[in-house]
């Protein structure tokens, strides 16, 4: 998680402050979803610490464990004026595909990842 939120903070999107809101979110709600996919995000008391929307893909070579489920993706997500919302329901609509979380995990480089998640970024 806290890579995931590290990437938001280098991007500029967040500040470190909502990192730790991720760490208090997960306490109240795994961001666990299946797929081996987790989406950490912030608590809405951590809004004033999103300079604007984004996301950060982690992909991890072997599963790494959150809260006893095997994860490979840990996808970050901050979104002003509730905009993560939509993009939690794109991410899940593309990790609810087996073949798509295939094709996901078999990537061989950040460009082709990027390429694959581009319909979370289409309106």
């Amino acid at each position: 998680m806290r890579e995931a939120g590290q990437v938001l903070v280098d991007a500029g999107a967040v500040t470190p402050a909502y990192v730790d809101a991720m760490f208090e979110r997960e306490k109240s709600v795994s961001t666990y979803m299946g797929n081996f996919l987790a989406i950490p995000h912030g608590t809405n008391e951590a809004k004033d610490a999103i300079g604007r929307s984004a996301i950060s893909v982690v992909r991890y070579d072997a599963p790494i464990d959150w809260d006893g489920n095997e994860v490979r993706f840990a996808v970050g997500i901050a979104g002003v004026d509730n905009g993560h919302l939509e993009i939690l329901g794109k991410i899940a609509i593309v990790f609810s595909d087996s073949d798509e979380v295939d094709k996901l995990l078999a990537a061989s480089s950040a460009d082709e990842l990027y390429d694959l998640l581009q319909a979370v970024n289409d309106d």
